[in-house]
This record gives structure tokens, sequence and C-alpha cells, in this order.
């Protein structure tokens, strides 16, 4: 009996460490989300990337947050995203844009904004002044955005993108990809272990540009890889994009291993 009891004595020792270790991982990762949150440019760090230039169309990024927005800015937020996103998500979108409106002004909501210095033959006079009239504060007119957050996820700390959004006059002039590359450079520099994004699957060409452009893959977490069956009914992926071998065996668990469970 008294041997029994010392080997169950060293099984509960044995425990005890690693639920502290669990504690302590929890507390690393809050830490990396609160530091990586408190960042009040990240531009700071990727010099290279506040200007992007190509013929006839000269842009410059700055950063922000969601509870600094001004109104003019708030308005532009809201119209794009009625403009871009009104169509994929369908009968889907009056709920959804009360959702996204209350994520826009969040304190933790960070942003890359697209600001155009210059739009050069891209577009006309009219297009120019329409534009112009969208969003425009004395550094010019604001074009696009990036909204994404530090979060953890399936235990892990992660950059989430929540939106990527471009008018449709400076799509196709690869700020999107731009943009995407900018994100990855936060997410690593602020050790995070994968991107992570949402995209509706009627929105082919966002799923085009992720999985074939930038190379993201449809994360485990994502309802097609938890229940094909849920996956069906579901109108939306989740992709990611892992940097370290931890967040890659979470979020980016081959199939055969998820079909094999």
């Amino acid at each position: 009996m008294e041997s029994k009891g010392l080997s169950r004595n060293n099984r509960e020792n044995k425990a005890k460490p690693k639920r502290k270790e669990i504690i302590e991982k929890r507390k690393a990762m809050d830490a990396l989300i609160k530091v990586a949150s408190a960042e009040k440019d990240y531009l700071s760090a990727f010099p290279a990337f506040r200007h992007y230039q190509i013929s006839g169309l000269s842009a410059f990024l700055e950063s922000g947050r969601g509870d600094k927005l001004s109104s003019p800015v708030k308005q532009f937020i809201q119209n794009l995203l009625k403009a871009n996103m009104e169509g994929p998500y369908g009968s889907e979108w009056p709920a959804e844009e009360k959702v996204k409106r209350r994520e826009m002004v969040a304190p933790e909501a960070r942003y890359v904004f697209v600001r155009i210095a210059s739009l050069g033959e891209f577009l006309t006079t009219s297009e120019r002044e329409k534009t112009a009239a969208s969003c425009v504060e004395e550094r010019g007119p604001i074009v696009g955005f990036v909204h994404f957050r530090f979060v953890i996820e399936e235990e892990l700390p992660v950059l989430y993108v929540y939106e990527l959004q471009l008018e449709p006059r400076v799509q196709g002039k690869g700020l999107g990809k731009f943009l995407m590359q900018l994100i990855e450079l936060i997410a690593c520099k602020n050790h995070m272990g994968a991107v992570v994004l949402t995209v509706q699957k009627a929105n082919s060409a966002a799923m085009n540009f992720y999985l074939y452009k930038m190379r993201y893959v449809t994360s485990t977490i994502s309802p097609s890889r938890v229940d094909p069956l849920i996956g069906i009914e579901k109108s939306y992926e989740i992709l990611c994009k892992t940097f370290s071998n931890e967040a890659k065996a979470i979020l980016e668990e081959p199939l055969e291993l998820v079909h094999s469970v």
C-alpha cells in the first residue's frame, strides 16, 4: 500500500510541472500579444513599405487603430466594405455589416491604410474627383486598408487579418500582394506563429489570390477541414500561412492525418 501511495505521489508531482508549463506558456503568449498590440507604427521597422509606386500610381502607407479612427475614415471603411463585400455575402450581408461596424472600431483593431499621392493615367478626371471625395484629408485620399489583430488561436499567437479591402480602381496593381507581404513581416517580427484569415467561398477572386498568389492553405480549423459535412453548409473558409513547426503542425496538419482520426 505504501509503495502505491508513493507511486501516485510521483505521478501527481510529474503532472504539476505540466500544468505549470501550460500556464507559463499562456502567460508568454499573452505577453507577446500585448507587446505586439502596443506598437504605434507597424511601418517603422519596414521603411521600404511606406511607399508603393508603379507607373502612374504612387501610394503611401500609414498605421492606425480602431479606437482612433476619424469620422470620415469610419465612413470610408463602411462604404468600401459594402461596395466590395455585399455581393460575396449575399443574404448574410445585413447581419454581417452590423458585425463589421462593431469590429471596425474595436480597441484591439489595428490598421494599415493606403493613401494615394498620384493616380496618373489610371483614372479619368471624373474618377479622380470621385476617389478624392471618398475620404480626403490633408495627406491624400484613402483607397484601401488592412484591418488586423493579434490574437490567440488554437493556443498559438497569430496575426488575424479581418479585412483587406481596396477600391476597385486600384485593384490589380500589386497593392494587395504588397500589403500581405507587409502583414507577414509584421507577424514574424512580433513572433506570431501564423497569419490567419477568413474568405467567403463566393469571393473567387480573393480565394485565388490567397491560395495561388500568396500560397496560403486551408487551415485545419476551417469548417471544411473540421467536418466536410459542416463545411458544405458554411459560406467561408479559414486560410493560413505558418511560420513555425508548431504552428504548421496545428494549423496545417496534413489532410490524411485529419481524415484518419
